[in-house]
Parts: structure tokens; sequence; C-alpha cells
């Protein structure tokens, strides 16, 4: 079954590489790199914290306390035993006007899939409308990730849902401190 997902997981990648898109070329190339070490989440964090109020402040910390936790998890503990390879952009003939530098790290699991999600998910309690903005935002950070030819989709559905899942527990974890705190 493995190889199966993986041979389903290639064949999706090279149909996106081959697909003609050059209105989306520069736009996904520019997201990527804006993704690049989180600026996207904690750029948002920022206008959070300064124009939120105590919601705002309080997702703007979740959010960030996510993206930290979500990057130890990925870098620390899942890249290193993944040791999926990068895709061969080449080969599969992506084109080079959307191309953004091939990270050195392994390919699984996108990291940048799962900071966004984690930021998405652990706003969500305290700024549910800017947490759905912020969704569609890593959905397209995630797609863009594959578009550009740096990650497999799967590599980013994997992330994604690493990024959600560390989001929530983060945000769990904060709740029941709060309540722990409590009068």
């Amino acid at each position: 079954m493995a190889h199966q997902l993986a041979a389903v997981d290639r064949a999706v990648y090279d149909a996106i590489a081959a697909t003609p898109t050059p209105a989306l070329d520069g736009p996904l190339r520019r997201l990527s790199r804006a993704a690049d070490k989180s600026r996207i989440w904690l750029a948002l964090a920022a206008s959070l914290a300064l124009t939120g109020g105590p919601a705002g402040r309080r997702a703007a910390v979740r959010g960030t306390l996510a993206i930290g936790a979500t990057s130890a998890l990925v870098n620390l503990a899942i890249k290193p035993i993944g040791h999926r390879a990068r895709p061969d952009r080449t080969g599969a003939g992506v084109p080079g006007v959307r191309q953004v530098r091939m990270p050195d790290s392994t390919s699984f699991p996108s990291g940048h899939s799962a900071s966004a999600f984690a930021f998405a998910t652990a706003i969500s309690r305290d700024r549910p409308w800017v947490a759905l903005g912020a969704g569609f935002l890593a959905a397209t950070v995630a797609y863009s990730r594959v578009h550009t030819g740096v990650h497999y989709p799967g590599d980013t559905v994997i992330g994604s849902l690493i990024g959600a899942s560390t989001g929530l527990a983060v945000t769990g974890l904060l709740d029941r401190r709060s309540r722990a705190q409590a009068p």
C-alpha cells in the first residue's frame, strides 16, 4: 500500500509540474518565499498583538508558541527519521520561473505547511474570523511548496496535519494552564 501511495504522490507532483500556470507562478513563488522562517505568520501575530486587544494578544501568543512547538517537532524529531529526498524538479519539468531555493533538509514532512497550519489552528479560538483567512492562506502556502517543486503533495498534507494537531495541543495546554491559575 505504501508503494501505491508513493506512486500517487509522484503522479500528482508530476501533473502539477507539467501544467502550465503562468498567472500563478510568480505569486506562488513569492508566497512560498514569504513563508520562509514563518515570516508571514510572525507578521500576522505582531499585527494581532498590536491591534487585536486582549484576545488578539492571546491569539498571537498561542500562534507563536504553536509555530515554535511545531518547528521543533518537525525539524528535530520527524525530519531526521523521515529521510525522504527532495523531488527532482528538473526531471519533473518544473519551470524555472516557479522555483525557489531548494532546502537542504529532507522533504518529509513540509515544515512550511506544518507551521502555517499550526498558527492558523492556534489562533482560531481567540480570533476565528482571522483564523478562517489564515487557514486559506495556510492551504495556499502548502500548495505553493508543491507548485515551486520543493515538496511532494504528501509532504504538505502530512505537514499540515502535524501543524494543525500541534496547534490544537498548544491551545489546549494553554487553556488548561489558564484554568489552573484562575482564582
